[in-house]
Formats: C-alpha cells, structure tokens, sequence
C-alpha cells in the first residue's frame, strides 16, 4: 500500500507545525507562585504559643501582619490559653505580641506585635471585597510543624462551606481549597495569584487528601475592623433556632416573594427578642429589614449588618398569611 504525504502547494517546502511548549504554562505558573511568595512572604509570621510556666513554646501557628503598625490576623485556637506569645518573622527576628482581639465564633484573631523588632515586614492586604473562583490558583504560606515560611500552591475546590467554631457557631463563607496544610499553618495566609489575602487557613480534615478550608477574606475583613475598633465582635442574635425550607410556589407568588427557600422557626429561648417580638414555632422567615432571607446562613449574614438594640422588621409567613413583626435583636 503506498503511504499518502502532503505536497506543498508552492515551491516552498513543507514547514512541520511548532512542537507544543509545556514549558511556557509551567514557566507562567511558577511565575505566578513566585510572585505570590516575593510579595506576601515577609508579611506571614511564625507565632509560637506558651500556655505553661515554664519551658518553650506549648504550640505554634502561623499570622500575616495586616497593617504597618503591627497588627496581624491569625487564628482564635492558636492564641487561646495563651500567656505568652512570640512572634517570628521570615528573616528569623522575634519579638513578643500580645492579643488585641479573639472571635471563636469565626476562629479569628488579632495580635499586635512590634513592627520595629521584625526589620523588613509586608503588610498583606485583606480586602472583604476579594472574591475567587472554583478552579483558581491559591497559594497558602505558613509555618508546618515548624519549617518556617513553607510554600504550598493548590487551586479553590468549592465556596461557601460552613464549619462550626468553637463555640458551635456556623463559620460561613468558607473556602475549600487543594493547597496543603498541616499543623502549624493554622492563622496563615491563603492568596490569589496577585498576592492579595483571600482567606485565613483554619482547618484541614484528618486523614484526607487536598481537602484544606479558609475563613474567606469577607468574613475575616469584617472580624479585623470589628476587634481593631473595639477588642470584640458586636454580634445581634434573634434568639430562634430554625432550618432552611422551601416555599410553597403559589404561597410565594401570591405575596411577591421570589426566593425558593425561607426560615422555618423551629425554637424560640425564653426571654429573647423573637419571644419578646411575638414570633412562633411555624412561623416562616422570608425578610430581615429589606434582605431577602433564604436560609440559616443567610440570616446569620443578615443579623451582621444589625447593630445590637435597633429595632428592625421581619418580613414572615404565618399561617398562609404574611405579616410584618417588630424586632430588636440584642448582642449576644
């Protein structure tokens, strides 16, 4: 059988296409990593944790300094118990830190350290309006089982998990990603390719392969601005326990409300504002103020934006009925 060849057209001769360069997408991902590390590793810190008398350090975490004055985001379990915290830069300075700010709810914390005893510190920029993408680079930079400033790269796996703090609260807005974590990277930095803190890694689940999660950048700039200002997490709580339902269709459309899902309330505490308020078992939360409310996290979110002791309105179904019931949430 004679085998067929391609004849050129012209007098030229034939020119065999450009072999495929894999290099170029390792070289651009390298570069990308490398960026990452060039601007956010000085500003990743080593906290080591004393709880005892006496000794070194009884556990150890990791931090981003947040500000050029010295205050840095780590984690709620990492400084909890502590009587003596120290800090470590990457260039190996350290100097004592104290805790301005501790949230369990979110499993966040604020440390402030002398800027001045580290040398030459970054500042990592946490921005609440940061948003990622499944699929997208993350880089996490900490300090495992104490190899200093260690590099792990990985791409996000899913958003919006919750996991439950401390103090069995829901964390929401949640990022699940690939990059490796292991004991000690508690408190640091997860970045997006240009160097911009997108979460603060906070747990791994034993025993898994690439299933690591990250307070988002959301959540942890809201919880920094709140313990900056005062130390503590104003938090408005309605005092319900309920769970997300879906919505009648004909009962929806016929009030005007376009959300699938609602709060069904399960509990009421005694003595809470939605007792006070006149709420009951039953009733359907589809309206907190003018926020459509489509779950528990949902109204977990909403209740962020109300400050203790102001009256506000929950748009509910009772019923078969829509009312309107006056409310005012209280700190917890």
């Amino acid at each position: 059988m004679t085998a067929l060849r391609a004849v050129p057209t012209d007098d030229r001769p034939a020119v065999a296409p450009p072999p495929v360069d894999d290099g170029d997408a390792l070289d651009a991902y390298s570069r990308a990593v490398t960026g990452v590390v060039d601007a956010l590793g000085p500003a990743v810190v080593s906290v080591d944790v004393r709880r005892g008398r006496r000794g070194g350090p009884d556990a150890a975490g990791s931090g981003v300094v947040v500000t050029p004055d010295g205050f840095a985001l780590t984690n709620s379990h990492v400084v909890a118990g502590s009587r003596e915290l120290r800090v470590r830069a990457s260039t190996g300075e350290s100097a004592a830190a104290s805790v301005v700010g501790d949230d369990p709810a979110t499993d966040l914390a604020v440390i402030k350290v002398d800027i001045a005893a580290l040398g030459a510190v970054a500042v990592g920029r946490v921005d609440g309006a940061t948003r990622v993408r499944p699929g997208q680079l993350v880089v996490a930079i900490g300090n495992p089982l104490g190899f200093a400033s260690t590099v792990s790269a990985g791409v996000v796996s899913a958003l919006g998990r919750s996991l439950r703090g401390r103090d069995n609260r829901l964390i929401d807005g949640v990022i699940q990603h690939t990059a490796p974590l292991n004991p000690g990277n508690s408190g640091g930095p997860l970045a997006d390719a240009r160097g911009r803190v997108v979460g603060i890694n906070t747990a791994i689940i034993a025993r898994s392969q690439g299933i690591g999660f990250a307070v988002g950048a959301e959540i942890a700039a809201w919880v920094l601005s709140q313990l900056l200002a005062r130390g503590r997490v104003r938090r408005a709580f309605l005092g319900v326990g309920g769970g997300t339902r879906p919505l009648d269709r004909r009962l929806a459309r016929a009030h005007g409300i376009e959300a699938a899902t609602a709060v069904e309330v399960m509990s009421i505490d005694d003595g809470s504002p939605a007792a006070r308020a006149g709420l009951r078992d039953g009733d359907i939360v589809h309206r907190l103020a003018e926020r459509a409310i489509t779950s528990i996290d949902e109204l977990v979110r909403a209740l962020r934006e109300v400050p203790p002791g102001q009256p506000t309105a929950l748009g509910v179904l009772r019923r078969g009925q829509a009312i309107t019931v006056a409310i005012t949430p209280l700190e917890r």
